[in-house]
């Protein structure tokens, strides 16, 4: 498959992610941005990632030189067998993006969006070949963590769904197929769910910013490396497993523990949170934040893919 060329449209965090982590599996990337400095600022990217990617494994044939970048989409995409769009999060931009991409794009061609909310029937109503169009949405650093959620539309054929695991598994991610469109799919209401119940605990003085990351660093985050919250609480269950969890603790479901909806972005709320994390940094870069981050996952990766079950890399939801 890597002999195929694939094109990356927008060149921002995530689409230079995405270009890495191509390039590292033997693909040709074309890549193309209107951004002013885009080029530039897409090469120092791959450079930074390169690293990471190597100490994961490259293809014998993985090379930066590989990389070519283009003014225009039609130069971008007029030959590419996979497209992988990631433009700014707003519906009426991706929409007029995608509908170049189509326009230009090989009829057979898979086009890609690495969009983090928005459903794909939404995003592929105008194109010319709906059926090649599926939401394909990673996680940063995408050159890193392995999982895609792949989403289909109700106009996309389950042969493409299929050609689109197919790609995704070739450089070296796990695909998750979600069945239904939600907004947000599946990992991001999982964060969006956390992330929402920082933010109260923090507002109601419950605790700081660096005690709410604590909370979970070092109990919950811990265990969800290796299980998810099925897992974790088949667990609790001790030899009864999730049977005996769920009639101990089931009835605590009803409990009002959790705030259904975030609360107010107050300039309190504000401040508490902006100067938490600021204090939290303890001086370091954004740089060298990013870099100790990118050097833990690698080994956290290394580990649990020692006991990640085989047949959680192809999971249905």
């Amino acid at each position: 498959m890597p002999n195929q060329k694939v094109a990356v449209v927008g060149t921002g965090v995530i689409g230079n992610g995405w270009i890495a982590r191509m390039l590292s599996k033997g693909y040709d990337v074309i890549a193309t941005d209107p951004a002013e400095g885009a080029e530039r600022r897409m090469r120092e990217a791959v450079d930074h990632a390169w690293p990471y990617v190597s100490q994961l494994g490259v293809a014998d044939d993985a090379s930066k030189e590989r990389l070519f970048f283009v003014e225009s989409i039609e130069d971008a995409v007029k030959e590419a067998d996979y497209i992988q769009e990631n433009v700014p999060e707003r519906e009426d931009l991706k929409q007029a993006v995608l509908l170049e991409i189509d326009r230009h794009a090989k009829a057979d061609a898979l086009i890609g969006s690495s969009t983090s909310g928005i459903m794909p029937s939404e995003l592929q109503v105008n194109l010319r070949h709906p059926e090649r169009f599926v939401v394909a949405h990673p996680f940063h650093p995408v050159y890193i963590l392995p999982l895609v959620e792949v989403v289909g539309g109700n106009k996309t054929t389950q042969e493409n769904i299929e050609k689109a695991q197919n790609f995704y598994e070739s450089i070296g991610m796990s695909v998750l197929i979600v069945r239904n469109e939600i907004e947000g799919h599946i990992a991001d209401r999982l964060l969006e769910a956390i992330w929402r119940e920082s933010l109260h605990i923090v507002n109601e003085g419950i605790a700081t910013t660096e005690e709410v990351d604590k909370a979970f660093t070092h109990g919950a985050g811990l265990r969800y490396a290796q299980y998810g919250p099925f897992l974790t609480f088949h667990l609790a269950g001790g030899e009864g497993g999730m049977r005996h969890m769920l009639k101990q603790f089931g009835p605590a479901l009803k409990k009002p523990w959790t705030k259904l909806e975030a609360p107010e972005l107050t300039d309190e709320l504000y401040h508490n949170v902006v100067e938490g994390c600021e204090q939290q940094s303890n001086g370091m870069t954004m740089s060298e934040l990013d870099q100790n981050r990118n050097e833990f996952l690698v080994k956290l990766y290394d580990l649990v893919q020692e006991y990640w079950p085989q047949e959680s890399q192809k999971t249905k939801v």
